[in-house]
């Protein structure tokens, strides 16, 4: 089963009443402007040109990560990497 795609849907059950809401919700049945161009806004070239912006490749890792193979290391303990008690970093003020 799919969901409706929207056409000849009317709910306005929602919709703010005067005095009632700071954040007005308008009904399904008013006008709403969009500065989107409807007839470029699914197409293709502008899908690609959104990818293109949205992707830093200069951000991205060549090669991997580690030098280890796939399962072949250890996840890291709790405890490591931290200072130990004798430390004091982690004692509250006296």
């Amino acid at each position: 089963m799919s969901a409706p795609a929207g056409e000849g849907i009317n709910d306005n059950d929602y919709k703010s009443r005067t005095g009632q809401s700071e954040i007005p919700v308008v009904g399904n049945d008013s006008a709403v402007e969009s500065g989107v161009n409807p007839d470029t806004e699914d197409s293709d070239a502008t899908l690609e040109k959104d990818d293109k912006e949205a992707i830093d490749e200069s951000n991205i890792v060549e090669g991997r990560t580690r030098g280890a193979a796939k399962q072949n290391y250890a996840e890291p303990g709790d405890e490591e990497g931290l200072p130990g008690p004798e430390d004091g970093t982690s004692r509250g003020a006296q």
